[in-house]
């Protein structure tokens, strides 16, 4: 197995348990909501932690058929992988602090601070160019040794 593919393997593993925890976290903030309501980053961090899972599981199955050097798929992985993480610890910590109802919203919020725009702005410029390059490479790699281009 590559290092690859053991790296997307793993962080299936974190991030699905992570899913179940943050879904009992979930289920506890709804027991005791009038609304029976988990706040919004408490549901966010469930449900990005489930799909984050099945992600990487996409991302080590990628990795399995692609034909490009394990340097390049570790390298694609993991940097999908560190910002699917990066999202979902933000996420928590939104929810832990119950400070926003939307990172995005002006003033960026983390916990009584407020964030520079171009810091939010540009982690998620990079978040965008790391998920999408790192999945790009992967499936290019995977699609080209599966029809044999």
């Amino acid at each position: 197995m590559s290092l690859a593919e053991k790296l997307c393997l793993s962080a299936a593993a974190l991030f699905f348990i992570t899913g179940l925890l943050t879904g009992v976290w979930k289920y506890a903030c709804m027991a005791r909501s009038p609304r029976a309501a988990a706040p919004r980053y408490v549901d966010i961090a469930h449900r990005s932690s489930l799909m984050y899972s099945f992600a990487a599981l996409l991302l080590a199955w990628l990795t399995r058929y692609s034909v490009y050097p394990d340097w390049l798929n570790t390298l694609a992985a993991a940097s999908a992988l560190s910002f699917f993480a990066l999202a979902i610890g933000t996420y928590i910590i939104h929810g832990i602090l119950r400070d926003t109802s939307n990172q995005l919203r002006k003033p960026h919020r983390l916990g009584t601070a407020s964030l520079p725009g171009w810091l939010v702005h540009g982690f998620m410029v990079a978040l965008i160019v790391a998920e999408i390059g790192g999945s790009l490479i992967l499936s290019a790699g995977a699609l080209t040794g599966i029809w044999n281009l």
